[in-house]
């Protein structure tokens, strides 16, 4: 997913160019304005990302489909980060457009975000007037073209994100102090874009703004998401417009030579073997830290995924007693699209602190495995909210939570905003610093880590339904099995991983972005 959310591994493994390719890199650095104009698109790629983030759960089982079927519409974010990116990736290192290597990729995604936004916020509607009957639970017609819309949705976002890292590596032009300062400008425009996503996904009456939203088909709570879609979509084709306009994407240089024509077509079947097989290929050259730090990785993300997931759910169906559709669950997917509003602030503090944080603790490593316990107390509040609210519902027969439930549920959602920094910056430092160590090429080590992100991903996806009947229902097996994942690569993260030398560390910087 991540897509997701934006994986960094997968912006990484996107920006590794051909030997032939290097000419571009060759200018001047472009002024900072222009990178941070560029840079700007992300807030528009993250507010629609924390729209979907926060709302499409629920809006999808408004449609009609369990919930225990709910999680495997999230397949595509981890099967589109792992196939797509790193075809646009290649191709856009390759393409010789006279608009430029980035800019057609950037154009295309934000059009098809556009569409798949739209059928989205419509599929409602499209499916009523198609012959979806309202009085029935299902409305199987929108329930197609929702998630024709949300895979839409996924492939675009990965068409956006690779390239315009990327677009930013080529403003920076080799100069590695401007190419960290371009790679902050997009972390921040992240952070800023999740925060104005989870308040607009938070508020009630936002589809007041547009009143036609609301429809026969459509109530409130699919209104204000159509309405929440209308601005995302507005916000990310203006930043998109601007940056193309304003910021040269210089063309790639055409071949000279009939020489070196035949070069590269000579050369062009190794390289599309490469572009599908070359992170697989990397697998026989890994070092034993590597492999480490993808088992690490990889069950620190079957601790993560189910909150991703199932965040606003909970929320509106645990901790205030609603289902899909009613008003007492509409409340409560409010109020965790206020949750993850929180949860982005603390986040985007807390990176600022990532560095200092591993030198007081005694290394990344050591705080990657604290925060993990962090990360196991954070889900365990989640069992205690539930049946407090559950108790408190059985005693006052209402479906209001009090002010010390609300508070409770809020303290959770900033806590595992700790967490979710490291877990955005530490493991990919990690990456870096023992390919570094080992001679391996970083950007391949960082593209074998994304397996070890996705992979948990789709058996979270395809799980969730699973351990959702055999348990009875709700987001509390799926929670309590994040939570034994997340003490286990807690304690691995601080036994199994090696500890870097301190020459390696000091050639890569532990601080991530705000992801």
């Amino acid at each position: 997913l991540f897509s997701p959310m934006d994986n960094p591994s997968t912006n990484e493994s996107s920006n590794i160019s051909s030997i032939h390719l290097e000419s571009a890199s060759n200018r001047k650095p472009t002024p900072l304005i222009k990178m941070i104009a560029v840079a700007s698109i992300a807030a528009g790629i993250q507010f629609g990302w924390a729209l979907q983030l926060s709302l499409l759960t629920p809006y999808i089982q408004l449609l009609g489909v369990p919930h225990k079927w709910a999680a495997n519409i999230w397949l595509c974010g981890p099967i589109s980060g792992m196939i797509i990116q790193p075809i646009v990736g290649y191709y856009s290192d390759r393409n010789r457009s006279r608009f430029g290597r980035r800019r057609p990729f950037i154009f295309f995604g934000a059009i098809a975000v556009a569409v798949a936004v739209f059928l989205i916020g419509f599929a409602a509607d499209i499916g009523h007037s198609f012959g979806d009957d309202l009085k029935k639970k299902t409305r199987p017609k929108a329930v197609v073209i929702f998630v024709f819309g949300f895979w839409i949705l996924d492939v675009a976002n990965n068409m956006l994100q690779g390239p315009c890292r990327a677009f930013i590596g080529d403003l920076a032009a080799d100069d590695h102090r401007r190419m960290r300062t371009g790679n902050a400008l997009f972390s921040f425009f992240m952070a800023v874009g999740n925060v104005l996503g989870y308040a607009a996904g938070s508020y009630r009456k936002l589809f007041m703004m547009l009143p036609f939203t609301k429809t026969e088909a459509c109530n409130e709570f699919c209104a204000n998401l159509k309405t929440c879609f209308f601005i995302a979509i507005f916000l990310l084709i203006l930043l998109s417009t601007f940056a193309l306009l304003y910021v040269e994407d210089i063309p790639l240089p055409s071949i000279e030579s009939q020489s070196q024509t035949q070069t590269q077509t000579q050369s062009e079947p190794e390289q599309q073997v490469s572009c599908f097989g070359e992170i697989l290929g990397a697998f026989n050259g890994l070092q034993k830290p590597m492999w480490m730090l993808m088992l690490v990785t990889a069950i620190n993300w079957i601790a993560w995924f189910p909150f991703f997931l199932f965040d606003t759910d909970w929320m509106g169906h645990e901790v205030y007693g609603g289902n899909p559709g009613d008003d007492a669950y509409n409340r409560g997917v409010r109020a965790g699209a206020m949750g993850l509003m929180i949860n982005a602030v603390v986040l985007a503090l807390m990176s600022l602190a990532v560095e200092p944080l591993g030198r007081f603790v005694g290394g990344a490593k050591r705080l990657w495995g604290i925060v993990n316990i962090i990360l196991a107390v954070g889900l365990a509040m989640t069992i205690v909210i539930t049946k407090a609210a559950q108790h408190e519902r059985h005693v006052s027969n209402g479906n209001t939570p009090s002010a010390g439930i609300s508070a409770a549920s809020f303290a959770f959602f900033a806590l595992l905003g700790i967490p979710l920094a490291i877990n955005f910056s530490v493991p990919f430092a990690l990456a870096s610093i023992y390919s570094s160590a080992s001679g391996a090429g970083q950007g391949l080590s960082l593209g074998v880590l994304n397996i070890a992100i996705v992979v948990p991903q789709m058996i979270v996806s395809a799980l969730s339904g699973p351990w959702d009947s055999l348990f009875g229902g709700g987001n509390l097996p799926a929670f309590v099995v994040g939570i034994g994942a997340a003490v286990i690569s807690g304690v691995l993260a601080i036994i199994i991983l090696p500890t870097p030398k301190a020459t390696d560390v000091a050639k890569v910087p532990i601080a991530g972005g705000f992801h």
